[in-house]
């Protein structure tokens, strides 16, 4: 009997290290994971990159926006076509703009403004009458003539035709 109560002390005694070999363990991996979740918390919260000095470059950088540059025009003459119908004569009147982004495209597409001019007024006598009719017809006039106006210039760009006038009889 007296073996009996010597493996229950063995016993005891082998549980009380495998229990603090477990607690270390736990520990070891527990201090790196809290620290990384506290770490990761301070970033996203603003205050880690504010200690370590990384938020003034950026709020300097962010305080100089640059200055929008406004867009310059270039007007072009008068046209006026006639309009590909079969039954009765239809003609088209234009005055339109040119909006220029770089000011220093301007005297390209000045330059440019014989062949502007020959290519808008090729391609609106293609035109039909029902062609230009309603909003939409007019939105479909000013893209075309917009990709024409590009090609034309070309490397200079032109961002938008504005219609002063146009009228169609």
């Amino acid at each position: 009997m007296s073996s009996a109560p010597a493996k229950s002390k063995d016993a005891t005694t082998a549980e009380k290290p495998a229990r603090k070999l477990g607690k270390r363990k736990l520990i070891l991996l527990a201090v790196p994971v809290a620290l990384i979740v506290v770490g990761a918390g301070l970033w996203f919260s603003g205050i880690l990159p504010h200690m370590l000095g990384m938020e003034k470059k950026q709020e300097q950088a962010s305080k100089e926006p640059p200055k929008p540059v406004p867009p310059s025009y270039v007007d072009l003459p008068e046209m006026i076509a006639n309009l590909n119908g079969t039954h009765k004569p239809a003609y088209i009147k234009l005055a339109a703009r040119v909006e220029v982004p770089k000011a220093e495209d301007v005297d390209k597409v000045k330059a440019a403004m014989p062949r502007l001019q020959d290519i808008f007024q090729t391609y609106l006598r293609e035109m039909r009458p029902e062609e230009l009719r309603g909003s939409a017809g007019t939105y479909r006039l000013r893209e075309e003539l917009l990709v024409r106006a590009n090609a034309a210039v070309a490397p200079a760009k032109v961002s938008d035709i504005l219609f002063t006038q146009l009228l169609v009889q």
